[in-house]
C-alpha cells in the first residue's frame, strides 16, 4: 500500500474564494483535496472556479473537488478540475457535453454524505469521514457521466485514496477553453505601452538626427587657380557705421560675457596661538663712550636666535671720576632692569638665563638673572596669502577657454566673424571667504570677470581682401574664389575700449568665375554624379571631387551650413 501524501481540505460554506485559494496555496502537498459542503455556492461561478484552477496551478498543486453536488460538475469539466464523490472514489474529469442542461437532483444517502462541519471533524481521520461508498448519481446524469478523464498521478506520489482499480476507461478529449471568457492582462498591456512609447520617440529623435544633423557633403573643386597674397592694415571699432576699404576701417561689434568662478582650497598657513615667554633683562653701559643712552620700550634684544621686546625705557647714564670709567662702581646711574616678552608665542622662548644683544645700541650690554619662561605652543591653521592665490589662479584658467569659446559662438550667430586674437579678459573682482591669517581649515574663492571679444562682418573683411588684390589678378578670366579667412594670420597692434589696430596676412585664390556661396545653392538636392556633370561644364574646372556623409546620404543636404566648398589648384 503506497503511503498516502495528500492533504485534505474542509471548506465552510462561509468561506470566500480568496479564502479557499489560500488554503490550498498553503497546503505543503502536491496532491490536495478540498471537501465542499452542500450547496457551496462560492464555486458556482465559472470565475471563481477558473481562479481556483489556475492558482493551483501557479502553485504545482493537483486539485479534486470532493463533491457529489451535479450543479458543480459542469464548471469543474469546463476548467479541467477533477472531481471525487468522496475521499475513497477515483478522481475524474466530468465530460462537458455529458452533462444535462437541468441537473437532477442527486439521492442523499441516510447516513452521512460531505455535508462536513469543520468543528466537528478537526479530530477525525479522512479515513473516518470518508463515505464507504460512492455517491451515485440518478436521473439522465447517471447515463452521462462515463465518458470521463481520470486523474494520472506520478509513480513517486501516492494515489488519493486506497481502492480497487477500476477498468481503465478511454481518455476523453480535453475541453478547449472558452476564449470569450478570457480576462485582458491589463498589467502587460501597461508594460508594453510604457516601453513602446519611449522607444517610438527614441525611433523619432535618430530618424531626425540622421535625416537632418549629420548629413553633411565635403566638394573639392580642382580648377586652374593662382594664389594671391594680401597684408592689410586694418582698424575695427565698434563707432564706425560702415566700411571704408580705401581708408581699411571696418564696424565692428563688442561681445561681453561675465564668468563666474569658484574655488575652494586647504589652507596651508600655521599660526602658534600659545603664550609669549617673559622675564627681566638688565641692561648697563660697557664703557664711557656716551655718556647716557635712553633705550625705549619696544626695543628688540636678542638671544640664541630669539628676540624679546623690552616693555618699559631703560635710561642708562655713564659714571666718570677724573679719567677713570666708574659705571661698574655705580650700577644705580649705569644700569637698568626692565621686563621683556618674547617676540611671538612658543615653548622654544622659554630660555635659560643668557646674555643679550641690543642690535641698535652697541654701547650696551644685557644678560637674564634668571630663565625665561611661560611661553607655550598653540599651533593652527590658518590661510596663508598664496592660498588665496593660488584659488585665483585656478578659477582664471578653469574659465578662460571655455568663455573665449562662448564668445566666438555668440559672435558667430550674431552675423559676425570672430577675432579671437581679440580676446581680452578684465580685472577680476575676487573675493574669499577669509582673509589671511585667519583660523580656517579650508577658504573659498569666488571671482567674476568680464571677458571681451570683438568681431566683424565676414562680407567687411572679403571686400576689404578683393579690394586689395583686384589689381593684382585677370578679371576678365577670373574670380576671387577664396579669400583665405579661414587660415588668415591676425595681428593685434594696439587696443582701445572700442577698437583694436590690426595686421592681416592672407592667402587669397583666384581662379574660374565661381562662387561658393552660389554653388551652395545650386547644388542642394544633387546626387554625386549630377554635381560632378554641372560643375565640369566649366572650362575652368578640371576634376570634382565629392564626399557625403554619413554613408547613408546619396545627395547634398539643403541647409548651406553642412555643405563645404573648397577650391584648389590642380597640379
Amino acid at each position: 500500500m503506497a503511503t498516502d501524501n495528500k492533504d485534505t481540505i474542509y471548506i465552510d460554506i462561509d468561506d470566500e474564494i480568496t479564502t479557499i485559494i489560500e488554503k490550498v496555496r498553503s497546503s505543503t502537498e502536491k496532491i490536495v483535496a478540498l471537501v465542499l459542503p452542500k450547496r457551496a455556492t462560492v464555486l458556482q461561478s465559472i470565475v471563481n472556479m477558473k481562479l481556483l484552477k489556475r492558482s493551483a496551478d501557479n502553485a504545482k498543486k493537483s486539485l479534486v473537488l470532493i463533491t457529489s453536488e451535479v450543479g458543480l460538475l459542469p464548471l469543474a469539466g469546463t476548467v479541467g478540475l477533477y472531481v471525487a464523490r468522496n475521499l475513497q472514489s477515483k478522481p475524474e474529469i466530468p465530460a462537458v457535453d455529458a452533462i444535462d442542461d437541468e441537473p437532477e437532483t442527486l439521492a442523499e444517502p441516510d447516513d452521512g454524505g460531505i455535508d462536513f462541519d469543520p468543528a466537528n471533524v478537526a479530530d477525525k481521520s479522512v479515513g473516518d469521514l470518508a463515505v464507504s461508498s460512492s455517491v451515485p448519481l440518478v436521473g439522465k446524469a447517471a447515463a452521462k457521466v462515463d465518458p470521463i478523464e481520470t486523474l494520472e498521478l506520478d509513480d513517486d506520489e501516492a494515489p488519493l485514496a486506497v481502492a480497487d482499480k477500476p477498468a481503465k476507461t478511454p481518455k476523453a478529449a480535453k475541453p478547449k477553453k472558452d476564449k470569450k471568457l478570457a480576462v485582458p492582462d491589463f498589467d502587460s498591456f501597461r508594460k508594453k505601452l510604457m516601453l513602446g512609447v519611449p522607444i517610438l520617440l527614441l525611433v523619432i529623435i535618430l530618424l531626425y538626427v540622421a535625416a537632418t544633423v549629420l548629413p553633411k557633403a565635403e566638394i573639392t573643386v580642382l580648377t586652374d587657380t593662382s594664389s594671391v597674397n594680401s597684408n592689410l592694415a586694418v582698424t575695427i571699432d565698434t563707432g564706425i557705421k560702415a566700411a571704408d576699404l580705401a581708408k581699411g576701417t571696418l564696424p565692428a561689434q563688442l561681445q561681453k560675457v561675465d564668468k563666474s568662478g569658484s574655488q575652494q582650497v586647504a589652507t596651508t598657513g600655521k599660526k602658534n596661538n600659545g603664550t609669549a615667554a617673559s622675564g627681566k633683562v638688565t641692561m648697563s653701559l660697557s664703557d664711557c663712550s656716551v655718556s647716557s643712552v635712553t633705550v625705549p620700550a619696544g626695543s628688540g634684544v636678542t638671544a640664541n636666535g630669539l628676540t624679546f621686546i623690552t616693555q618699559a625705557d631703560a635710561v642708562l647714564q655713564s659714571v666718570q671720576v677724573g679719567h677713570t670709567c666708574e659705571n661698574s662702581q655705580f650700577p644705580n646711574y649705569s644700569t637698568a632692569t626692565v621686563a621683556v616678552t618674547a617676540q611671538a608665542p612658543g615653548a622654544q622662548y622659554n630660555i635659560a638665563a643668557t646674555t643679550f644683544k641690543v642690535p641698535s645700541y652697541p654701547a650696551v650690554t644685557a644678560s637674564s638673572s634668571s630663565s625665561m619662561s611661560g611661553g607655550t605652543d598653540n599651533v593652527v591653521q590658518v590661510v596663508a596669502q598664496s592660498d588665496i592665490d593660488n584659488a585665483t589662479q585656478k578659477i582664471t584658467a578653469t574659465n578662460s577657454d571655455s568663455v573665449k569659446q562662448q564668445l566666438e559662438q555668440q559672435l558667430k550667430q550674431a552675423g559676425q566673424f570672430p577675432l579671437d586674437v581679440t580676446f581680452v579678459a578684465g580685472t577680476p573682482n575676487t573675493t574669499a571667504s577669509a582673509k589671511a591669517g585667519d583660523q580656517v581649515s579650508t577658504v573659498s574663492v569666488s571671482q567674476t570677470t568680464t571677458y571681451t571679444m570683438f568681431g566683424v562682418k565676414e562680407s567687411d573683411l572679403k571686400a576689404l581682401v578683393d579690394n586689395d588684390i583686384k589689381d593684382k589678378i585677370d578679371p576678365s578670366k577670373q574670380s576671387i574664389l577664396d579669400e583665405g579667412l579661414s587660415k588668415a594670420a591676425f595681428k593685434v597692434n594696439s587696443t582701445t575700449a572700442t577698437g583694436a589696430q590690426l595686421a592681416i596676412s592672407t592667402v587669397a585664390t583666384a581662379g574660374p568665375d565661381l562662387h561658393a556661396d552660389k554653388l551652395k545653392a545650386q547644388l542642394a538636392g544633387m546626387k554625386s554624379g549630377e554635381i560632378k556633370d554641372t560643375l565640369k561644364s566649366d572650362p575652368g574646372v578640371s576634376d570634382v571631387q565629392v564626399h557625403l556623409s554619413p554613408f547613408w546620404v546619396t545627395s547634398v543636404p539643403k541647409k548651406a551650413s553642412k555643405v563645404t566648398i573648397t577650391f584648389q589648384k590642380a597640379n
